[in-house]
């Protein structure tokens, strides 16, 4: 007699268990509820995220000033503001549905927040069928437990997107190798993650795709035509209106890369200064330039240190494993390529920076942490070494908590001064059509629906000569800093206007 098959939980039964399949429904024993479905890790981890954003990022109601550079291009109630080289428009566009229905900015900060915590999870659900659910899940946990992502979430600039859309193009990339029987769908999704990375920051966008080229170019199972034009096409789908304004506004892409890079303060090989000023910056101030603080104490800098030790032992078990190192390999790969201009061509830094590298690198960086608890075969052993986990963890997002109400209070801080000095140049008699110049214009004029314009710094848009014909055609104010700032010849015959609840005087013109 044929002994009777047994099945347990985890043996496949008609219809098989596999991924798609419908597994088979068993009813609930009477006086029982029937068992809920459970959110699944990664879903929880973005509401998790849209929650913090909430609750600590939609704070900073008022706008910073690069956001109103970004809003300023897309917003048909404002002039535009002076957009300069280095930037893209990819954020512009992101927000113009949202701008061109409302001027609330609390209801643009509303709208990213949904989109950033939707983005989030898209990104790194492309990684479940490379590394399952709990990874993913982990590394967006990781990434998005940082200060400095929570307070990217709701705001109008374009370095959080770079990072969730290099998230899923590197994993798209790996895709189109491991689903090489119907590669369309990856192939896709890789060129249309790539091409939504450049739009958002073009240099960025060729950055990440020089670590997928040299991988096509140099190992040859990955050497396929799709996978390369792919790759080229997403660049140059992103890349093409950057380079049309390159033409149409700076004479080229060469003298627009010219004129970015005197922009940045000279971009070369600072090889020092930029590693220094980003940890110096690494708890905030939102822009470090001159970066001249203080380092940040250990307690709060110990994970920045670590990351890069973790992402070589997370590569050291890839390669010693040899099975799939790939998966670990190249966010590695690419999260290095993106940091490079920002570590070692700058001499100045600000936190959000290196937050496409950070998302990179909390793959790698997941994958170790599962790989420490699956190594301990021992049941108490691993349960102690999970809480081990667990206790490290919840240290790390106590200093991140902490980090994000400071940075955010000083945020809010600052654009309530811009919001103060636009109502008083509004009681002053500015009103549209107006123009604004001198430290701090183009967030205070934006806020005053007046446009900007500037002589002197990075965003000289227009001549002395220029701004005097205009004050005697329309209402013109020139804004000054006794403490450092300049005031020019023509403006020291006009009146002053000190505004209250600033450090700031406006001289308005007769």
């Amino acid at each position: 007699m044929a002994p009777t098959e047994r099945h347990s939980d985890l043996t496949p039964t008609a219809p098989h268990r596999r991924a798609g399949a419908l597994l088979p429904v068993r009813p609930a024993p009477e006086g029982r509820a029937p068992v809920r479905p459970r959110i699944p890790p990664l879903a929880g981890v973005a509401l998790l995220y849209a929650l913090a954003q909430l609750c600590y990022a939609v704070v900073h109601m008022n706008l910073g000033w690069d956001e109103t550079v970004y809003l300023s291009q897309v917003d048909p109630r404002h002039p535009a503001a002076f957009f300069s080289a280095p930037r893209s428009r990819g954020v512009s566009f992101l927000v113009a549905p949202v701008v061109a229905a409302t001027s609330s900015a609390l209801a643009v900060r509303v709208a990213l927040v949904l989109l950033s915590s939707a983005a989030l999870y898209a990104a790194f659900k492309v990684w479940e069928p490379l590394l399952g659910r709990l990874r993913p899940a982990l590394a967006t946990a990781l990434f998005g437990s940082l200060w400095i992502t929570v307070l990217s979430g709701p705001q109008v600039m374009p370095n959080l997107w770079v990072a969730l859309t290099s998230v899923a193009a590197v994993g798209w990339f790996l895709r189109a190798r491991e689903e090489s029987d119907r590669p369309r769908r990856a192939l896709t999704g890789l060129a249309l993650s790539l091409a939504a990375a450049t739009l958002f920051r073009a240099p960025d966008g060729v950055w990440l795709a020089l670590p997928l080229l040299a991988v096509c170019a140099t190992v040859r199972a990955w050497r396929r035509p799709g996978t390369v034009a792919a790759v080229l096409g997403g660049l140059a789908l992103g890349g093409v209106q950057w380079a049309v304004e390159a033409y149409v506004r700076f004479g080229g892409i060469t003298r627009r890369l010219d004129i970015s890079s005197d922009t940045e303060g000279g971009m070369g090989a600072h090889l020092g200064g930029g590693v220094s000023a980003t940890f110096r910056a690494l708890d905030g101030p939102l822009l470090c330039r001159p970066c001249r603080i203080a380092a940040p104490p250990l307690t709060h800098s110990l994970w920045w240190l670590l990351l890069p030790v973790l992402a070589a032992a997370a590569c050291a078990l890839a390669l010693r494993a040899r099975r799939r190192a790939a998966v670990t390999l190249l966010p590695v790969a690419c999260a290095l390529s993106v940091a490079v201009p920002y570590l070692l061509l700058l001499d100045y830094s600000a936190p959000r920076f290196l937050l496409p590298a950070y998302a990179l690198a909390a793959l790698p960086v997941a994958g170790l942490a599962a790989h420490a608890l699956r190594a301990v075969r021992d049941a108490r052993v691993r349960t102690g070494v999970a809480a081990l986990l667990c206790a490290v963890l919840a240290a790390h997002l106590a200093v991140q908590v902490e980090e994000l109400r400071v940075n955010a209070a000083d945020a809010r801080d600052t654009t309530v001064r811009y919001r103060r000095a636009a109502d008083g140049l509004e009681r002053l008699g500015l009103r549209a059509p107006c123009l604004v110049s001198g430290p701090r214009a183009q967030p205070i004029a934006y806020e005053a629906g007046c446009a900007s314009a500037q002589t002197m710094g990075n965003n000289r848009s227009t001549t002395t000569a220029a701004l005097v014909r205009a004050a005697a055609r329309e209402p013109m104010a020139v804004l000054y800093d006794p403490g450092d700032g300049y005031l020019p010849p023509y403006a020291r015959g006009w009146r002053a206007h000190p505004l209250r609840g600033t450090d700031w005087v406006a001289y308005v013109a007769p």
